[in-house]
């Protein structure tokens, strides 16, 4: 069944309105996770641009990035303020990549949190020899050519804009994925953007979607979207390999797509 037939809906009310408390528990469960994770590093050491959601600046990301450089990453915060849902960020982040390439002098890796991942998508289609990797965070990729179906998907993404304002072949190719390996993260108790505009519509040999359970606005602090990060962290398209959870159980409580 296509999009068209079956439209995409909203999340529902309850999780819309229970998304507060559900991200105040996931960031209460971070800081205990943080502190028994090993101290050992076991990051290669390349670096990571890690992206705000819609609204957000990189104080939202703090808790991700620290993370990041406590196993063992370089950590970038993406210094451009507040995310206003602009179009010219993509040429400034284009910058930001090409000068963090030309000081370590490897590919890097991109974390997109929500319309964050949108632009990490964008950034790989333009520059994917610079890119290792994008890991995108309940991003909403999927579905926003369909504005009979999904008009404030629209409004999220092009920060209020109808379809006639905004670069229609950026418009086109934004659910189209990226050359590079990419995780999707989502979860099907999202109540801010619906989970099925966060998955690649095909998975691949480098293209894979995880379900993770968690709020919108807890992912970048929910233990097992770190778990999916510090393992991801480790291939490159080279050695690549899907995620799998370590048990059965683990499976079953925080994994189910698996």
């Amino acid at each position: 069944m296509t999009e068209e037939q079956n439209p995409i809906k909203k999340p529902s009310l309850f999780w819309l309105m229970t998304e507060a408390s559900r991200a105040v528990f996931e960031y209460g469960t971070f800081f205990p996770y943080n502190f028994l994770k090993k101290q050992e590093e076991t990051g290669d050491g390349h670096a990571i641009l890690v992206l705000p959601g819609f609204m957000a600046t990189d104080v939202s990301t703090q808790p991700l990035r620290r993370f990041l450089k406590k196993i063992g990453y370089q950590s970038y915060g993406w210094d451009i303020g507040r995310n206003y849902a602009n179009e010219d960020y993509v040429d400034l982040l284009l910058e930001k990549v090409e000068d963090i390439y030309k000081v370590s002098g490897e590919p890097i890796s991109i974390i997109g949190w929500s319309l964050g991942g949108v632009f990490a998508r964008q950034i790989a289609k333009k520059r994917p020899h610079l890119i290792r990797q994008i890991i995108t965070l309940g991003s909403p990729f999927r579905g926003i050519s369909l504005p009979n179906n999904a008009a404030w998907i629209y409004k999220f993404i092009t920060n209020g804009k109808s379809a006639r304002d905004i670069d229609p072949l950026l418009l086109n190719d934004i659910p189209n994925p990226a050359p590079v390996p990419t995780t999707a993260i989502y979860s099907k108790e999202d109540g801010v953007v619906p989970w099925q505009t966060c998955m690649e519509q095909q998975e691949s040999n480098i293209h894979q979607n995880v379900q993770v359970r968690g709020s919108h606005f807890g992912l970048g602090v929910n233990p097992s979207v770190l778990e999916i990060i510090a393992d991801r962290l480790q291939y490159s398209e080279a050695n690549w390999a899907p995620f799998s959870p370590e048990t059965r159980i683990q499976e079953m409580m925080f994994y189910p797509s698996m």
